[in-house]
């Protein structure tokens, strides 16, 4: 196999309280890879480092050792090629959907009009046409994320990490994200590093699952998910899928013990 796109290696997290000169340690020694246009989930015990892992890769923390390279290239910062959609839209109130959608392309120099017609491609790929003018206030929790992601996928990066996106759903929201989700991927085809609490949700949309020890975080496991794709929300009700849902939680709860 070629060179893996995204290689974390012996990555290492400590965190430090200076006042109490406490030593938290969130990740140690963590090895991942992600091929290129592979949908690749992280689970775990809550508190194990999933999200320090992603903001490490996106370049929003500096690691304690360790290195994140994307193809090939060692990354110390944050990088144009990478994306992070985080679990709170965090869209601008005072813009429209429109606007919302195009301004990170406007900051990167793109004319206003150019960018305007890159997001409404991009807003039709999310299921959201006819809502270009509309206010954040005036979307549902679910078009949010949906904007959310056009948002990030109108930059076109390289790699998509996502953390927890639809934590904050209702389950039937939630369950319909998912589909819209390996649908968006399935027509793009973007590296995707994803990561959740909901065991059910990274057997639906992954490809391999890393799973996670408690703190601090190491790779306890890899489960590759051999489900067939395109996938609908019927595969969740096949004998495969609970398979591996169950699977997932025996090496979860042997993280307790």
């Amino acid at each position: 196999m070629s060179n893996p796109k995204l290689l974390v290696s012996g990555l290492s997290q400590v965190y430090y309280d200076e006042k109490s000169g406490r030593r938290l340690q969130a990740l140690y020694k963590v090895t991942l890879e992600v091929n290129k246009g592979e949908f690749v989930a992280v689970v775990g015990p809550s508190g194990c480092g999933k999200t320090t892992l992603l903001n490490v890769i996106a370049g929003l923390i500096r690691p304690t050792s360790g290195t994140v390279t994307l193809d090939g290239e060692p990354l110390h910062g944050p990088a144009s090629d990478v994306a992070l959609v985080f679990q709170h839209p965090l869209l601008l109130p005072w813009k429209t959907l429109l606007r919302n959608v195009s301004w990170g392309l406007e900051l990167r120099g793109v004319k206003r009009s150019d960018a305007a017609m890159m997001a409404k491609d991009v807003i039709k790929m999310v299921g959201l046409s006819g809502f270009e003018d509309h206010y954040p206030n005036s979307l549902s929790g679910g078009m949010q994320q949906r904007a959310n992601l056009a948002r990030a996928l109108v930059l076109d990066p390289q790699l998509l990490l996502m953390d927890e996106p639809f934590v904050n759903l209702d389950a039937q929201t939630r369950e319909v994200m998912q589909y819209e989700l390996v649908r968006i991927w399935e027509a793009t085809r973007k590296t995707v590093l994803f990561v959740t609490h909901d065991i059910g949700e990274a057997v639906y949309v992954a490809d391999r699952i890393y799973v996670f020890t408690k703190r601090p975080g190491q790779v306890k496991d890899l489960v590759r998910v051999n489900l067939p794709r395109p996938r609908t929300l019927a595969t969740k009700r096949t004998p495969q899928f609970l398979e591996y849902d169950a699977r997932i939680w025996d090496l979860l709860e042997l993280s307790f013990i």
